[in-house]
């Protein structure tokens, strides 16, 4: 089993737009990033299924990097 790295990168996301009269699939994942609020603001280790999550929904949500820690 691959073993997790500590100093991973992480990403601060923010709603910052209503997922209302968008796709089924745009709502799917904004709430899979785990937001369910508007200006609601998540942190999540970054990898690439994650960018392509925020490719998807870029126009919703803002993104922020953190610095590791």
């Amino acid at each position: 089993m691959a073993k997790k790295k500590d100093n991973a990168k992480k990403v601060r996301i923010t709603l910052v737009h209503s997922v209302i009269g968008y796709s089924e699939k745009h709502k799917a994942t904004v709430r899979a990033l785990g937001l369910r609020h508007l200006n609601q603001t998540v942190e999540i280790q970054d990898g690439p299924v994650l960018q392509g999550m925020l490719r998807k929904v870029n126009h919703l949500v803002q993104v922020e990097e953190q610095e590791a820690k």
